[in-house]
């Protein structure tokens, strides 16, 4: 397996994979603008657009982001995007990365950022198998190969050891780009998101899937995140953008056919109807019951800390060790609860 990171540079580009398979890694700029004008924001994607920025999108076509003071621009970007470090040199002021564990591992590297949201409360990464080797728990996985992308390696090890199996009692392979390995019985199981929903298509009713999230290793998705010095010198403008972006996926929960139209008019690349299918489970990982307590967003505390132990036991910081308070900040949800419970 690759060994982990050990520069800046092997981190960032490395870390919009962490997890397998890269959801929408975005990074956002900010120029405040005068007292009566909204702050400028570009938002800018480091892969191609997709329901990721679904509540983006909507917040932007309902006008959510202008009654927040907010002006939102999102630009797609593409695998050469370097989403982390624009926000670290202060080409861009806060950004949303794919897994939790790049922000701690950048943080490792020294780079000053920290998370301060999370889009899903749950992290879509799952294994599938099928039913006639079923992976359903992870003791399932004993005596197996298991393919997954390289980057994901370490979710398989975290996996193991929090489940006390040697990894030596499982094959690791690497993953190719689609379900292939599964289907030819190469692998007993292969992984991905369960929102990708168009290439799970081909493994039909005989899939059994097995969320990581469900196996101890609790990761978010889709996480916001901000230099230092932003959250701590323009928390104001993190606050607008988190207070729009929040009423946009609570009217995409509300109005998922309508927020699917608005994504597909405003990126005609997309197909309709795959959307469509791929909106429910979106929304199912976006909100759930701690949503319902603590509202759209939310992150917990006790979950980084964990995160954090789980990443320094596998040895994956090569640099320091951090803490939960250098990974991550309630400051700016505590300020947006208002609206974020109202759509929780």
């Amino acid at each position: 397996m690759p060994h982990p990171l050990q520069t800046r540079r092997q981190f960032l580009q490395a870390a919009a994979a962490i997890g397998g398979v890269a959801a929408t890694h975005s990074l956002i700029s900010v120029t405040q603008a005068g007292a009566q004008s909204p702050a400028k924001v570009v938002m800018q994607l480091g892969w191609l657009a997709s329901n990721g920025i679904l509540g983006e999108v909507v917040a932007q076509k309902k006008g959510f982001y202008a009654e927040e003071g907010v002006e939102l621009q999102i630009t797609p970007g593409g695998p050469n995007v370097d989403g982390v470090g624009g926000v670290a040199s202060g080409q861009s002021t806060l950004g949303q990365t794919s897994s939790s564990p790049s922000v701690m591992l950048a943080r490792s590297a020294g780079i000053p950022i920290k998370a301060f949201a999370a889009g899903y409360q749950k992290h879509p990464f799952t294994y599938f198998s099928l039913k006639s080797a079923a992976i359903r728990e992870p003791k399932d996985m004993i005596g197996k190969t298991i393919a997954t992308q390289p980057t994901a390696y370490i979710l398989a090890r975290a996996l193991l050891a929090k489940n006390g199996i040697a990894e030596d009692q499982v094959t690791l392979v690497n993953m190719g780009s689609d379900m292939n390995q599964l289907i030819t019985g190469q692998a007993q199981a292969v992984t991905g998101w369960l929102t990708n929903t168009n290439a799970l298509k081909v493994l039909g009713d005989d899939r059994v899937d097995m969320m990581l999230w469900d196996t101890g290793i609790q990761l978010y998705a889709n996480v916001y995140f901000a230099t230092d010095k932003t959250i701590n010198e323009t928390p104001k403008v993190l606050e607008s953008f988190v207070r729009g972006t929040a009423r946009g996926w609570g009217y995409a929960k509300e109005h998922p056919e309508e927020a699917v139209a608005m994504l597909v008019e405003a990126y005609p690349n997309l197909d309709k109807a795959s959307e469509l299918e791929a909106v429910k489970p979106v929304l199912e990982f976006s909100f759930g019951e701690t949503t319902k307590e603590h509202g759209w967003g939310a992150m917990n505390r006790d979950n980084w800390t964990a995160q954090v132990e789980t990443y320094a036991s596998l040895g994956q910081f090569k640099e320091t060790v951090p803490t939960v308070d250098d990974v991550m900040t309630l400051a700016i949800l505590d300020a947006t609860a208002d609206i974020r419970k109202k759509v929780g």
